[in-house]
């Protein structure tokens, strides 16, 4: 069924949106009505399929996008930010994004500067050079940048605030790591975390593969968790996957693992120094334990800085150094003292 009435509670929607990718098949876009019209959690990738389901399933529960009175989008990747931004503007509805995500905004608004990728940049501070090359390689292939879908949105987050939506108050907190720029938005009277891509109920979010990049994004992103887990226990509404019972015990999990991560990351230097590259693939990936190899061209440059993010925190820890050459950033265990 394309829409589900919230069981959670009334006037809430959540619309499942079709995605153009292997991994990931649907977004939640999350309807909350109130008197006056829409508001919009997320907006969805702005494709075809995606709009038309959309529209189809507004109109089943009576509605139509000129309904649509606000857009609040967790984070600006594509699947969350584009269809939001597109039918903002067509239709004059407010969009709503956080301020860290400006600097990513400028840069998808102004590629044409850049003499290579940005994306293939930051895959070459893992170490990942050939993966660059192909990511280049790739990117000449694309067509041209469609800048209707990187529109800048009419409202900036910043810092932790209080949103008012009809009778609902609903807590915009900031929540950087997946992106700098995340938010989450919890409504604790109705026992309620929008959650985003910040913790999802069966997957991890990708940490580090952002332009442009952030110094310590792991570190960014389990502070972030602590945050989200000193907030009242929350169903979780995520944007990807079902929804699940307890935020407090899905944050307890990827914090669990991540720490799990680091400790493999770290043991992976034990036999030297090595790239972000060199020590993902001495790791497995995704629930399936697949090696690196097995994983498309995409899913290798998340992994590869993923990697980088976790030595970028145990850096952070005191636990490796770093050091930035022309193959890129090499890190090595450091040794506690006796």
């Amino acid at each position: 069924m394309p829409r589900e009435r919230g069981g959670w509670t009334e006037g809430i929607y959540r619309i499942p949106l079709p995605l153009p990718m292997d991994g990931l098949k649907a977004i939640n876009v999350y309807v909350v009505e109130t008197d006056d019209g829409l508001t919009l959690i997320d907006g969805g990738w702005a494709i075809d399929d995606a709009r038309s389901l959309l529209d189809r399933c507004l109109r089943d529960i009576g509605y139509g996008f000129g309904d649509i009175r606000r857009f609040l989008v967790t984070h600006i990747h594509r699947d969350h930010f584009t269809m939001a931004t597109v039918l903002g503007h067509e239709y004059g509805a407010e969009v709503v994004l956080g301020a860290l995500e400006r600097p990513g905004l400028d840069l998808l608004n102004n590629l044409d500067a850049f003499a290579e990728s940005p994306f293939a940049q930051v895959l070459v501070s893992a170490g990942a050079l050939d993966l660059a090359a192909e990511w280049t390689r790739e990117d000449a292939d694309r067509e041209a940048q469609d800048l209707r879908l990187w529109q800048y949105p009419d409202r900036w987050l910043e810092g932790d605030l209080e949103i008012t939506v009809g009778t609902r108050q609903i807590d915009a907190v900031h929540t950087p790591g997946h992106t700098p720029g995340h938010y989450v938005f919890a409504e604790q009277a109705a026992g309620l975390l929008f959650a985003g891509d910040h913790v999802l109920p069966t997957i991890t979010p990708s940490i580090g593969f952002t332009v442009p990049p952030t110094p310590d994004p792991l570190g960014d992103f389990m502070a972030s968790l602590t945050k989200v887990r000193a907030l009242p226990d929350l169903r979780i509404l995520p944007a990807h996957g079902p929804v699940a019972p307890s935020s407090h015990v899905r944050v307890d999990e990827l914090l669990a693992f991540h720490e799990r991560r680091l400790a493999l990351s770290l043991d992976a230097l034990s036999s030297g120094g090595a790239t972000a590259h060199v020590v993902a693939q001495q790791l497995t990936w995704t629930r399936h334990e697949k090696a690196m190899s097995e994983l498309d061209t995409m899913s290798q440059g998340m992994a590869a800085m993923e990697t980088k993010a976790h030595l970028e925190l145990l850096a952070a820890r005191g636990r490796a150094s770093r050091e930035v050459t022309d193959e890129g950033v090499v890190f090595t265990a450091v040794t506690a003292a006796t």
